[in-house]
């Protein structure tokens, strides 16, 4: 058990005994425990494979390679339009979990076994290459930026992309990606909550505040 998940949970207000019920699963699997992008995540040899979210509506498991799985029962959840290989299984209460729990196990030991045998997701080929001209001249002159950026899931990074390339000024898109800057360098998401951004993220050393953008 990592000590950082351990107090994650402990704060936990919505979906405790449903995350501590997941990770109780993925620890049994053998799987490595830390604590990434704010959320409990799980790797086999070195590689994201699962993570636990908490949302309002939901708790899911998210699954890094899910589109990769046979997903018999289709279960498994596209969360966006843009997203490429995540997948996540939702689920609203405890007592679906545990009705639900050989299905859960099934999953993660496909999602291992699929990691073992080197198997990688092809991208869809209609997924457009989003580039951002304002933001590659920032990461010229701000290399810690682009490294936060690089270090994001690429869901992540393809939210930010997609939010930037929407505006229609150049002027307007460097705003944008001003003002998201202190949430990327905590390795946080375009859609994650900001509140309590410096503590909630032990990588963060709160420099997002007075950082000059």
């Amino acid at each position: 058990m990592n000590s950082k998940v351990t107090a994650y949970l402990a704060k936990a207000t919505k979906w405790k005994a449903e995350m501590t019920f997941l990770r109780n699963i993925l620890l049994e699997a053998g799987l490595e425990e830390d604590l990434k992008w704010g959320k409990p995540c799980y790797s086999f040899n070195h590689k994201n494979l699962v993570m636990i979210q908490a949302f309002k509506e939901h708790c899911d498991l998210g699954i890094f390679n899910g589109a990769l799985l046979k997903d018999p029962k289709k279960l498994l959840v596209k969360a966006g339009e843009n997203t490429q290989a995540a997948r996540q299984l939702r689920f609203t209460q405890l007592t679906e979990m545990e009705k639900s729990k050989l299905i859960i196990k099934s999953y993660i030991k496909e999602s291992i076994d699929i990691e073992k045998a080197g198997k990688k997701y092809i991208p869809e080929a209609n997924a457009k290459i989003i580039i951002v001209e304002e933001l590659t001249n920032i990461f010229a002159k701000k290399i810690n930026v682009k490294k936060a950026f690089e270090a994001l899931t690429p869901g992540r990074q393809r939210a930010y992309l997609m939010y930037f390339a929407a505006a229609k000024q150049s002027a307007t898109r460097i705003s944008r990606i001003e003002n998201q800057i202190p949430k990327i360098l905590c390795g946080k998401g375009l859609n994650d909550c900001t509140c309590g951004l410096s503590k909630r993220m032990p990588n963060c050393d709160g420099s997002h505040k007075t950082l000059n953008v």
